[in-house]
């Protein structure tokens, strides 16, 4: 043990601070480096530091201190959280400036559940990295399996809970059992064996491994990396039953369906008869009306067909036809007439302006025609003489007249132009 050597002082000769402080940082710095053990309650991380710091508290006494701890050192020490309990390498100092006490910490290493912890911290991610827990790789579980393997402790209220429900929620189902140590060193062996045994039946179709509630050491044997891996290999869907809501063991990240607890594997893994039952009756209840709908929709259309004129009466098509026919032969007479009366207005202008254009017609209007004694047409006054007799044609018949005197309308003489003519 160190011997330490009191400072001799009083009023009238009272020692300096510093040296007071530099004794004392003497006197701890001596002490040396020491393991402790506490419990971790907060971790302060500074960026773009090379220190960070923790606060350590004594478990069974209210005693806590600061400790400065590298960087390097801290993430050595594997994933560290608040609340872990840890064993630290530290030694004291004092700061010479203001005589604070602080602790420098160059090894920190989880202890208790802390050191379990960080252990299967380390281990899950080596099996994640190995792509054990793909999501893609999760294999679905069958709607209704013919065989459930169970793997449980004997007598265990997991045991009753998943037989229970799936017996109750479906009557016919069949359970092929293992029964197996569920905590403690062989735990896990058992049940790699368990699953293997289930899984070499070709009438198993999904497997449970179930285990109650317990203490992280009682439920190491679902985070053993031998179990993890057997379940990744087996060929039949694996449920995970362990523990409570809280509890998360390795074999959760692995199994094809993680079930909060045995009991919601049992509800997983078959259906509820009643509710099955239920739907069926909706599954009817639906069809029967779409089979009413299709048949009344059906029902329409004949009515319509039925209803019409063709079905009704089987001649309709003739009398439509006939119909049509009787209407052309108007349309076609209405043309015809149409045309005839045309033509013959036509004709009856035509014969018109021939009649104008007739003698006859000029007869009949009260002139007449004249004609000598030869038959000839008397056209002027110089044809003819005083006592001539002269034919008078008339529209409806002759006349034979006398000429009693000849005279011009111009006042000349009636011959002259006939004897100009003659010479």
């Amino acid at each position: 043990m160190v011997a330490f050597v009191a400072i001799e002082s009083s009023a009238e000769a009272p020692q300096p601070l510093g040296k007071i402080v530099t004794a004392v940082k003497g006197w701890v710095e001596r002490l040396g480096r020491v393991w402790v053990e506490g419990q971790l309650i907060e971790l302060k991380r500074r960026q773009n530091s090379q220190w960070h710091w923790l606060t350590l508290r004594d478990r069974y006494a209210e005693v806590s201190a600061s400790v400065s701890i590298p960087i390097d050192v801290l993430e050595a020490a594997g994933p560290i959280s608040e609340g872990m309990t840890v064993t630290c390498l530290i030694k004291p100092h004092v700061n010479s400036k203001n005589g604070s006490l602080f602790f420098v910490c160059s090894d920190l290493r989880p202890s208790g559940e802390g050191r379990l912890l960080a252990q299967l911290e380390q281990r899950k991610r080596a099996l994640q990295a190995e792509g054990l827990f793909d999501r893609t790789l999760k294999k679905r579980l069958p709607v209704l399996p013919r065989v459930i393997g169970l793997v449980t402790g004997a007598g265990s209220a997991a045991e009753r809970d998943v037989v229970e429900n799936v017996r109750r929620r479906w009557p016919g189902a069949a359970l092929e059992i293992r029964h197996t140590l569920v905590q403690g060193p062989q735990a896990a062996e058992q049940v790699i064996g368990a699953v293997g045994e289930l899984d070499a039946l070709a009438d198993v179709q999904v497997i449970i491994i179930a285990r109650g509630g317990g203490s992280l050491e009682d439920l190491l044997p679902f985070s053993d990396e031998g179990l993890v891996r057997a379940v990744f290999a087996a060929r039949t869907p694996v449920i995970s039953a362990i523990g409570h809501e809280t509890d998360m063991p390795i074999l959760d990240l692995v199994a094809d369906v993680r079930a909060s607890t045995p009991t919601d594997a049992a509800k997983r893994v078959v259906p509820d008869v009643a509710e099955e039952y239920a739907r069926v009756g909706q599954a009817r209840e639906q069809l029967r009306r779409a089979v009413l709908g299709l048949v009344e929709r059906e029902q329409h259309r004949l009515d319509q067909v039925r209803n019409r004129p063709c079905l009704t009466d089987p001649l309709y098509a003739f009398t439509l036809k006939h119909r049509e026919i009787d209407e052309l032969h108007r349309r076609s007479g209405r043309a015809v007439q149409a045309l005839l009366d045309r033509e013959t207005t036509g004709v009856r202008h035509a014969l018109e302006r021939i009649r104008a254009m007739s003698p006859k017609q000029t007869l009949e209007r009260g002139y007449a025609i004249l004609l000598d004694g030869s038959g000839q047409a008397v056209a002027s006054v110089a044809q003819v003489d005083e006592g001539d007799g002269l034919q008078a044609r008339l529209a409806d018949g002759q006349l034979v007249v006398e000429v009693h005197e000849v005279t011009r309308t111009d006042g000349k003489d009636p011959h002259e132009e006939w004897e100009d003519f003659d010479e």
